[in-house]
């Protein structure tokens, strides 16, 4: 194996530890080993100092509807591309476009743009597949969903939308709806994640949806129930069976708005590295300066304006999506939600890529894995994002 290039003197994050004045060595898009020092090498090697900074995994953000003035409804490749560029430059390495409720046209429109944005995605993070999120869902937690579009599971419907492409990765869904259980197995069967989401579904309920093949839970706290009365009686929700179940895992929006501090430490405390990922949940507004945008398509979403780090429905009653990127979910979890810098960037690298079982190739720095890399700074500003090898963002 011919070594391509080094990167030598970073504070490298392994799975277990920062190697201090580390090394990486790359070759053919893959990490040829993790050294304690930087060895005697060819000339022709390559080198990249880091000069101190830490040398990550490369970000896997599970929950993106787009970023840099693009959104993957917009129904062009040119907006996956933009996105994917944009969210690369923050240290994302590999990403989930993620759909909203729609007219079954435009979402067999999307699988086609989707495939073909595959193809030309040469210098952004790329896809790791589809993440539909929706159509079925509870009314009453349907929050920026277009709620016309919301409905109970049809197995029609869904065969023919699974007929349609095997691009699909994952289907954020209601579990109390009638007819989950089978639609639940149905995913399980395709290898698709399952996962809870605008849902006011019980306890009771979430545990008939994970004994079905339900593992996760989409932006936790975000449009779920938690405790509620019932004629007097008091219930659980999927909240608290999110604390419950050890082996469902959980997504967060680490921005410490849609999740405030306290609760990024309570999650941090009761769930642990190994079951959290962060998430951006991003819109089309992520990366790009405050002021008026858009939230969905440009043909069909609702304006909102972006300030104090968040978008907001224009009288400012409610928030209308995520502004995040993965460097300031990393930075703010490390800072406001009790996580070491090292955890927090497990929660963005290995964590996401166990939950979407890639966990062999992507997600942690070791021999034979994928050269997906970011450099940054103690302040999580991105230096650098490699992706197979390739240096695609330098600052």
């Amino acid at each position: 194996m011919n070594i391509e290039y080094a990167i030598i003197h970073g504070n490298v994050m392994t799975p277990s530890r920062i190697i201090e004045q580390g090394c990486v060595l790359i070759a053919d898009g893959k990490i040829a080993d993790v050294l304690e020092m930087t060895p005697i090498l060819d000339e022709t090697v390559g080198i990249i100092d880091a000069e101190g900074l830490y040398v990550a995994p490369g970000f896997i953000d599970l929950h993106t509807h787009g970023a840099g003035g693009a959104d993957f409804m917009d129904g062009s490749t040119e907006a996956y591309l933009t996105a994917a560029r944009m969210h690369a430059s923050h240290g994302t390495t590999l990403l989930y476009p993620t759909t909203l409720t729609s007219t079954n046209e435009i979402l067999y429109e999307s699988f086609d743009v989707y495939r073909e944005a595959v193809k030309q995605n040469t210098d952004g993070a790329r896809f790791g597949g589809l993440h539909l999120e929706g159509p079925y869902f509870s009314p009453y937690q349907g929050g920026a969903q277009d709620k016309c579009y919301l409905r109970n599971p049809n197995p029609k419907e869904y065969m023919e939308i699974l007929r349609r492409t095997d691009d699909i990765a994952r289907w954020s869904l209601a579990p109390e709806l009638p007819g989950m259980k089978m639609f639940i197995q149905v995913l399980r069967e395709h290898g698709i994640i399952a996962s809870a989401a605008h849902t006011n579904a019980t306890f009771e309920e979430m545990q008939e949806a994970y004994q079905n093949g339900l593992t996760h839970l989409t932006h936790f706290y975000s449009c779920m129930s938690s405790i509620t009365r019932r004629n007097a009686f008091r219930y659980a929700g999927v909240v608290e069976f999110g604390y419950y179940e050890d082996n469902v895992t959980i997504e967060i929006i680490a921005d410490g708005i849609h999740v405030p501090s306290s609760l990024l430490k309570l999650v941090n405390k009761l769930k642990g590295v190994e079951r959290i990922a962060l998430v951006t949940d991003s819109m089309r507004a992520a990366g790009m300066p405050e002021g008026k945008s858009i939230l969905g398509s440009l043909k069909s979403g609702q304006e909102v304006i972006v300030e104090d780090g968040v978008a907001k429905l224009p009288d400012r009653t409610a928030f209308a999506g995520s502004v995040a990127t993965a460097d300031r979910l990393v930075y703010t979890m490390s800072h406001e939600g009790n996580a070491t810098l090292h955890d927090a960037v497990r929660m963005m690298t290995e964590t996401p890529a166990r939950i979407m079982h890639i966990d062999h190739r992507k997600g942690r720095i070791l021999k034979g894995m994928d050269a997906d890399l970011t450099i940054f700074d103690s302040n999580v500003n991105i230096q650098a994002t490699i992706i197979n090898g390739k240096i695609l963002y330098k600052k």
